[in-house]
């Protein structure tokens, strides 16, 4: 066999320590910054807090020489946050008034629904099972459904916890049947059986309803109850009931974690109508600053060569990567967050209704930065604005083809419209596209169903049915 050498030109991005480390701040949401940062104070002596690094700053001692400045604080300076009167934008208000609004700022607690779920297991569980219980909702996507195969990241826990699979199962298995049930599940199917087994007894139609789910999901899809009816030999009645029972649950058991939380998040970013101008801060109770000592860094300066010395020097080099990664997210987040508030003005004054078609990558291109980047930085990070809390990530919308308008727009549209229709002369699905186009809005009675259907909203039949005792209660 002849050997054969080849040359080949290629590109390949080595990732540094810095760089892996400045990603990941990116993507942390604020109750895991905290803790990241905590850790990090408690681990790396040359590292404090800002406000400590100042209050010496103002008081040096006679002869020493000014302090260093702090590396990166300039880059991701907090914007002076609003006065009360500065919330007030027309067609939006607040929960609250005066000083209320400032102290939901920052009201503690944690904005990711997986880290309140694993602080109740803490109660619960051993730290071993609390850190595999961390790996699962680590794979978790926002819905709460497992991300990859469950064989492979079984078989990823086995190794990395060095403990038997049938352990790692059961912690999952924990977290399935637990609060919110159907969390770490593998698919739909799975997470509404175990919220099914999760409903208080008695509970009619819980049996059928788990038959359903094993074997008729693409009739239930369908909304075919004769199919099942026959597949399963039951009463079509007893199906209809079943089907009622299914719907009643929750699809994405971590966006109740959510809904079902102390009714706050803690916001990153505060957004606020002043001037005739929308201005955006960063939220300090949220966004803790570090600053390396100066005591320390001027004494290694001078230090020797020695053991001792070697070890200080890595961890300034450690601090110096922490101070410069929080500098980027901070800044990182400032510009996307201004960016996402000027391009959704309109839905901020407006509502749902005014909501812009906005990719990542339209972003990404007017901040000069990639669309993982952006995609890192809006997830599970919040905003406070006049108009309410939401995630970042609501402010990204998908344009609806061949129009000039987002699909979420069109679909707050069609539930106005149902909302505001005559009692007992529901619009139907057709009626509803005519009255859209009359307002420029352009789309087939199918595409007005999918969105009724993604509101839960029956059809004009069923709607005129149920209206039908009201009114006959009213004429009487």
């Amino acid at each position: 066999m002849k050997a054969i050498q080849s040359a080949q030109l290629g590109q390949q991005l080595n990732l540094t320590p810095q760089l892996l480390q400045s990603i990941r701040l990116l993507q942390l949401n604020a109750q895991q910054l905290q803790l990241e940062v905590t850790r990090a104070l408690e681990l790396n002596p040359l590292l404090e807090l800002e406000e400590e690094a100042r209050a010496e700053a103002q008081a040096p001692a006679a002869g020493d020489v000014e302090p260093a400045a702090v590396a990166g604080v300039e880059t991701a300076a907090f914007d002076e946050l609003p006065e009360p009167s500065m919330w007030d934008v027309p067609g939006a208000s607040w929960s609250g008034e005066g000083e209320d609004r400032m102290q939901r700022i920052a009201e503690p607690g944690s904005s990711d629904p997986c880290v309140r779920v694993l602080q109740a297991l803490a109660l619960e569980l051993e730290p071993a099972e609390l850190e595999i219980a961390a790996f699962w909702l680590e794979h978790c996507d926002e819905s709460g459904y497992l991300e990859g195969e469950h064989s492979a990241l079984l078989l990823r826990a086995t190794a990395r916890f060095d403990v038997a699979a049938a352990r790692i199962e059961a912690v999952r298995q924990r977290l399935l049947h637990g609060e919110p049930a159907g969390l770490a599940a593998r698919d739909v199917g799975e997470c509404l059986q175990a919220q099914l087994a999760a409903l208080p007894a008695p509970c009619p139609g819980r049996p059928l309803a788990a038959r359903i789910l094993e074997s008729c999901v693409d009739a239930l899809a369908a909304h075919d109850h004769a199919a099942i009816a026959a597949r399963l030999d039951a009463d079509e009645a007893d199906v209809a009931e079943a089907v009622r029972l299914i719907l009643s649950l929750q699809p994405r058991p971590l966006q109740e974690a959510v809904e079902t939380a102390d009714g706050y998040v803690v916001p990153d970013v505060v957004a606020w109508h002043a001037d005739g101008q929308w201005r955006v801060a960063l939220n300090p109770a949220t966004a803790p600053r570090v600053a390396i000592n100066a005591g320390y860094e001027r004494a290694l300066a001078h230090a020797g060569d020695g053991e001792g010395a070697a070890a200080m020097r890595e961890l300034l080099q450690e601090a110096r990567w922490l101070t410069r990664g929080l500098s980027m997210r901070y800044e990182t987040l400032l510009r996307t967050t201004r960016v996402l508030v000027e391009r959704q003005a309109a839905f901020l004054a407006r509502g749902e209704e005014a909501i812009a078609p906005l990719t990542l990558k339209e972003v990404a291109d007017e901040i000069g930065m990639h669309e993982s980047t952006v995609s890192r930085i809006t997830s599970g990070k919040y905003i406070q604005t006049p108009r309410g809390t939401f995630e970042l990530k609501q402010f990204f919308a998908v344009r609806l083809e061949g129009a000039n308008v987002s699909g979420a727009a069109v679909r707050a549209m069609v539930k106005r419209l149902i909302e505001s229709e005559p009692p007992g002369r529901p619009l139907a699905d057709d009626a509803i596209a005519a009255l859209l186009a009359r307002q420029g809005v352009h789309i087939a009675r199918r595409t007005v169903a999918k969105y009724r259907e993604q509101l839960s909203i029956p059809t004009a039949r069923e709607r005129r049915r149920a209206a039908a005792p009201a009114a006959l209660a009213r004429a009487v």
